[in-house]
């Protein structure tokens, strides 16, 4: 699903690479093409929260389209986060990066990225998709729900962070391999090297749905991309919803 031979198009400033990448394909304009933003002027996340664009981050949104059906196109937000830690590690050291279910990559118990997909169906039939994300590499957006970090932080001070197009040039490789894998092998070598990032693996956990909330110790994540969750009651899979962890939990 991923082209590694797609261009790159750049944007001193937009709204959101995502809301672009929406604009285009309802205008039948597919790609394949990876939007890069220096500035988001409404950049948002998960559940329309804000997400806030600070120079020097990444901000990516890569706009294709396929038959693939709807279960295995969400996959590709797991394929994305083990790019971006396989990533982050080859910068600031191996085990670095963890991965919080479902779409955040975590750096010394903080976010340092997030990823977002948003897709529609084609006339024809398939979908268009567009794959989302953001790396704190110069700074970490603030005010957000969650403790946030950017590896400019982490690094010494005569260790320049990545530039964006740079750190994007070293993640689409591991991006088109898993996405490869993912579509010749199936979802289970994918669900393990995630499972070896897992944050918050074998800890208590809520899990906020709107107004429910689930109690309960994180098992894993099931064959469909599911959160695998222990409760007094057995075992829940969580198909969405916010996962909170405690403080003590890192």
């Amino acid at each position: 699903m991923i082209d590694g031979q797609a261009p790159v198009e750049i944007f001193d400033e937009i709204d959101s690479t995502i809301l672009e990448a929406r604009r285009r394909a309802e205008r039948g304009e597919f790609g394949p093409v990876w939007l890069i933003a220096k500035r988001q002027t409404a950049g948002r996340g998960r559940r329309g929260r804000p997400w806030v664009s600070r120079d020097g981050n990444l901000l990516a949104t890569y706009l294709f389209t396929t038959d693939r059906p709807p279960a295995e196109i969400a996959l590709l937000g797991f394929a994305t986060g083990v790019a971006i830690a396989e990533t982050i590690d080859s910068i600031i050291g191996a085990g670095s990066a963890t991965l919080k279910w479902p779409n955040d990559v975590f750096v010394d118990g903080a976010k340092a990225a997030g990823i977002l997909l948003d897709s529609g169906a084609l006339p024809g039939g398939g979908a268009w998709v567009a794959l989302a994300f953001g790396v704190n590499l110069a700074a970490a957006p603030e005010n957000l729900d969650q403790e946030t970090i950017s590896l400019r932080s982490i690094l010494p001070p005569d260790a320049p962070a990545p530039e964006p197009l740079q750190f994007l040039a070293m993640l689409r490789p591991r991006l088109e391999a898993w996405s490869a894998r993912t579509q010749s092998v199936g979802f289970e070598p994918l669900r393990q090297a995630w499972l070896q990032r897992a944050h918050g693996l074998g800890r208590e956990a809520r899990i906020v749905q709107g107004e429910n909330v689930i109690e309960g110790r994180i098992a894993g994540i099931s064959a469909r991309g599911e959160l695998e969750l222990d409760t007094d009651t057995g075992r829940r899979l969580i198909a969405a919803g916010d996962v909170l962890l405690p403080k003590s939990a890192g």
